[in-house]
């Protein structure tokens, strides 16, 4: 029963190879073997991993792409590894117990997201149109823009922001994506290249290890500003300073983006103001080792402004 906590040992059947189903000629899954183990046994290990070193600083750090701070359970959520219900009891298992798992309020903060977990399949069963029509009904006559060029550079990694590139290309390479950048990634299609947010959840449909359709689709929505308890569409997180703040030494981006890697920590969250002599001595030609902006953020925030003005 998934009521129950996480047992000491978890039953490993000999009869069928974890890996067997991933594809062999060409084998494009290199990335996602690295980075994940599927199966029963590793979902019990990893919450196990997570609740022993890493929940006490969730609530605190759970929005820093540059370190090892959520549970990165949720690929092993969606394919049934584990259940929410074993989740919840294994951590509410620790609940006033000094030391055991963090602090009380550090454990809430993570059961929080596996609520919001719960409320995306919510949403999914009373409004089934979730993946595709927007449920804010004003939203059917935003105008989207059709930029294939754009799409592709943002599907890439190579906008020319470096947070949202790091982001793209951890997603390609391992399967998956660290929320915060999701959040931020997802903002600059939807409203920096005002493209259609159904094209973001297509992609992250195809490339997340994790793609989950009651999360995918409720999440896109939440940052388009048309979902259930959306982030109001005005809401447009700037990659330069979400970067600065959650990425401050650049860490995530030496790692994902590793032609900016010898940028000092002042100038690789945004290459593009860096003067030339510091970028010839890292070894970076904007427009030919690592691109440049594709937009100009702040003519862009005002550009979906007026659009959502046009709607509201």
């Amino acid at each position: 029963s998934d009521d129950l906590a996480v047992p000491a040992q978890w039953p490993v059947s000999d009869m069928l190879d974890d890996w067997a189903l991933l594809p062999a000629k060409p084998d494009w899954a290199g990335g996602l073997r690295d980075a994940w183990t599927p199966g029963e046994k590793a979902a019990g290990e990893r919450l196990r991993r997570f609740l022993d070193e890493t929940v006490a600083a969730y609530k605190k750090e759970r929005d820093r792409p540059d370190r090892d701070s959520t549970s990165r359970l949720s690929p092993h959520l969606h394919f049934g590894d584990i259940g929410p219900r074993q989740v919840w009891h294994a951590t509410q298992a620790l609940e006033g117990q000094p030391g055991m798992g963090g602090t009380d309020s550090a454990r809430r903060k993570f059961l929080a997201e596996i609520g919001w977990r719960e409320f995306s399949y919510h949403l999914l069963y009373q409004f089934p149109q979730l993946p595709a029509e927007p449920l804010r009904e004003n939203f059917a006559a935003f105008p989207w823009r059709d930029d294939d060029a754009g799409l592709k550079a943002w599907q890439k990694g190579k906008t020319g922001f470096p947070l949202v590139d790091a982001g793209m290309r951890q997603l390609w390479e391992t399967g998956w994506m660290h929320n915060r950048v999701r959040m931020v990634a997802a903002s600059f299609l939807i409203k920096d290249l005002m493209i259609p947010w159904q094209q973001g959840e297509a992609w992250f449909w195809d490339t997340l290890v994790d793609a989950d359709l009651a999360s995918n689709s409720a999440s896109w929505q939440w940052v388009a500003g048309c979902g259930a308890d959306a982030a109001p569409y005005f809401r447009i997180f700037n990659p330069v300073t979400q970067s600065e703040k959650f990425d401050p030494d650049g860490a995530y981006i030496r790692r994902f983006v590793p032609e900016l890697a010898n940028l000092s920590d002042k100038w690789i969250h945004k290459p593009w103001e860096a003067p030339t002599d510091i970028l010839t001595d890292a070894g970076i030609t904007l427009g030919d080792t690592y691109p440049t902006p594709i937009v100009n953020h702040a003519d862009a925030r005002k550009q979906a402004l007026a659009a959502y003005e046009a709607i509201k």
